[in-house]
């Protein structure tokens, strides 16, 4: 059915319903249905639109699919990865900033046809009082006013940062006062707010609360009937400084055929009853979401940092996955049980990586743990090397690390840095989840998998692309890869800038990670199995796997009513918290993005040497050292014209030969902040180009590799 409606479009591209049930000789209930659900799945691929009058093919040719940025009063921009086109507002609809757009081009100007989707639904802003009464100013100018539909049902005052609701998408903007934050310069106030704007749920409803009074802030002994005793063993957690909920310990013992691991990770299922409120509101979280000043847990912090988390020095129910390795890194047997732990040791990766470097006062406080751990980083290696084998793409990626004064501004932004503890704990965590991941499959349970597909054959061609540019080989299968393919060619890479450059590509054409019910493997960890089993506290994934197996694996529950039952369940799920994820994942950048702005909006004037990682038609995009990103748009080239080639991702001056090109160094200069929209705007000054028929990168000097010890960003 699907593909004969491609066919009837490409006779014919607008369509009514009825023209289309005529043609397609559709006679009885059943077709219908076949024929609307094929019709929704082109809807929802954006090949086709509805314009509540007939089915519409959507011709690359004539439109224009993108993302809305509100650029003027009169004018709004939409992009998508291919380009940059502008809409007269007269010629919009009612579409505002962010929302998924239809665009037709015609001679006699670009209009909007379809809304495919809203990019927003709340505003941030402050309220104020002039001569005509409360006025409310958004935080990002949307180019209109405002019409409060409930404004005196809310005592307000000047200043007052506070979230209103869209409720009509008019100019004047029909809105309704959702909530009221607090004065707006009040430390933590703005990140609040954008919080609420991006529809991340922050307070607990009472009947949550409720059932959190309840439940024991201690082990009972009545809890440990049917648990397996690890008590006695040497256990630890090993997180950040900052951290407070501690979902994962880990125990290391040396066998006479290698090692025995047990991964203990907090029982969050035994606290979190199914379809209880809390579990509810677990649910409609999704995950936890961690933000410069703050976490947004998923569980309440009495459960999350209390009960739940293993701290040290109190018993606390976990599940362990008991894996027997063999001296090549390879797991011989595993048993995945419920478990009761005693934590002997609350360690720091900071701590550990000094112990690793032998530092004498570390080696003193962590002497009752030394040996394990010095045992863990000896097992860390032999897994290291496993995963390197199998073909695990390490990509190299920096993560900012922004720091607040008292007063909530950002004073500073780093890079995130990573020592070898990080990675013995990845790596300890990945094998309890291949292992939980092949006892659900193995037996046809049901679950939540973690799953990665392999990347689009066209944006492995771009790769290639960019490769020949570097003058890297490229002895890849664009149309089939794999990621042993991708990992040889990046470890091949000997130029700094290059791999640096290269990975970032390669990065951008992998596809996202996400939840399904079917086991489908993980392209860029290399596995066929894998799941989400060692983070409960914040990842709802993890606790629908842990009571699959408590179901399935401890209680060998065999209704077969309930599996299927199950089996759908997990199915709705898995979507749910993808979208989930998502979520957080957006609202982590734009608060990010936020914050180093408004760290910016005192450099402007200043130079900075940056990369250029994105080069489009419209402009290129600069990363400096320390992650901050900046457009240095088209229109502040002034000294030529520029051309866009595509297949170099370079902007090339017609008259002068000038070039730049994705992974060039160049010297910026920091010309415009718009902090509320976390926009930083770059300029180039002259001495930063080079000629085209130069070499387009300057090799490094002889042993300025990159370092033996890289970074990693696994998806565990």
């Amino acid at each position: 059915m699907r593909q004969e409606l491609i066919e009837l479009f490409k006779e014919k591209d607008k369509l009514s319903l009825k023209e289309i049930e005529q043609c397609l000789h559709v006679q009885n209930t059943e077709q219908i249905k076949e024929m609307m659900t094929a019709l929704q799945e082109l809807e929802d691929e954006r090949k086709i639109y509805n314009d509540h009058m007939q089915y519409v093919w959507i011709d690359n040719d004539q439109y224009m699919i993108g993302r809305v940025k509100d650029v003027s009063r009169f004018e709004l921009a939409i992009i998508n990865p291919e380009g940059k086109i502008y809409v007269p507002k007269a010629n919009a609809k009612d579409a505002f900033d962010r929302d998924e757009v239809l665009v037709k081009k015609t001679p006699q100007g670009n209009y909007v046809v379809h809304i495919f989707s809203r990019g927003i639904r709340n505003v941030t802003g402050t309220f104020f009082r002039d001569k005509e009464g409360w006025r409310f100013r958004s935080d990002i100018d949307l180019h209109t006013t405002f019409k409060v539909k409930n404004i005196k049902e809310f005592s307000l005052s000047n200043n007052v940062k506070a979230v209103v609701e869209i409720v009509k998408y008019t100019r004047p903007l029909e809105v309704r006062i959702a909530r009221i934050i607090g004065p707006a310069n009040e430390a933590g106030t703005d990140i609040t707010a954008l919080l609420y704007e991006n529809e991340i749920r922050q307070e607990f409803p009472e009947p949550v609360i409720e059932e959190v009074r309840k439940v024991s802030d201690h082990v009972t002994e009545k809890e440990l009937e049917g648990r397996s005793d690890f008590r006695a063993l040497p256990t630890v957690t090993i997180d950040g400084d900052d951290s407070k909920d501690f979902d994962d310990a880990i125990t290391v013992e040396k066998t006479k055929d290698g090692y025995r691991l047990y991964v203990h990770i907090a029982d969050v299922s035994h606290y979190v009853k199914e379809n209880s409120p809390l579990d509810q509101e677990a649910y409609l979280r999704g995950t936890s979401v961690y933000v410069v000043d703050r976490c947004v847990p998923m569980l309440p912090f009495e459960l999350s940092n209390g009960i739940c988390s293993l701290n040290p020095d109190v018993d606390r129910l976990t599940l362990s996955c008991v894996m027997d390795i063999d001296k090549t890194g390879k797991v011989k047997k595993y048993d995945i049980v419920p478990s009761v732990i005693h934590s002997d040791r609350r360690c720091t990766y900071n701590k550990v990586n000094q112990l690793m470097d032998h530092d004498p006062q570390i080696e003193k406080e962590y002497a009752d743990v030394k040996e394990m751990l010095l045992d863990f980083e000896e097992l860390a290696k032999r897994l290291e090397k496993q995963t390197e084998k199998r073909g695990a793409i390490n990509f190299s990626t920096k993560e900012p690390k922004i720091t607040l004064n008292k007063k909530g501004k950002p004073v500073d932004v780093t890079v995130k840095e990573r020592g070898y503890a990080e990675q013995m704990i990845e790596e300890a965590m990945v094998l309890a989840n291949v292992c939980v991941a092949n006892y659900l499959n193995q037996h046809k349970f049901p679950g939540v998998y973690r799953v990665h597909e392999k990347p689009d054959p066209e944006k492995v061609e771009t790769l290639y692309q960019i490769a020949r540019v570097f003058n890297v080989p490229f002895e890849v299968s664009i149309n089939d890869v794999n990621a042993l393919e991708i990992e040889q060619f990046l470890s091949s890479i000997d130029d700094e800038t290059a791999h640096e450059v290269l990975s970032l590509v390669a990065l951008r054409a992998m596809q996202k990670a996400r939840y399904d019910a079917d086991c489908i493997g993980h392209f860029g960890l290399a596995l066929d199995e894998y799941c989400h089993f060692t983070s409960p506290i914040r990842r709802y994934s993890d606790l629908v796997v842990h009571r699959m197996l408590r179901r399935y694996c401890f209680e060998k529950n065999s209704d077969k009513r309930q599996l299927a039952k199950d089996q759908n369940k997990v199915r709705v799920q898995a979507a749910h918290i993808s979208e989930k994820e998502k979520d957080a994942v957006n609202a982590e950048r734009t608060v990010n993005d936020y914050k180093m702005a408004q760290y910016m909006e005192k450099k402007v004037g200043q130079s900075f040497i940056g990369t250029i990682i994105s080069v489009m038609n419209f402009g290129f995009f600069v990363e400096l050292d320390n992650t901050i990103e900046g457009l240095v748009p088209m229109h502040t080239l002034m000294d030529d014209y520029y051309n866009y080639d595509e297949a170099t991702m370079s902007l090339i001056g017609e008259n002068s030969g000038k070039v730049f090109q994705i992974g060039q160094k160049i010297k910026v200069l920091c010309i415009d902040v718009d902090a509320a929209k976390g926009q930083v705007t770059f300029g180039i000054e002259q001495n930063a180009t080079r000629k085209a028929k130069e070499m387009p990168f300057e090799k490094k000097m002889p042993g300025r590799d990159r370092p033996a010890s890289k970074k990693r960003k696994t998806d565990h």
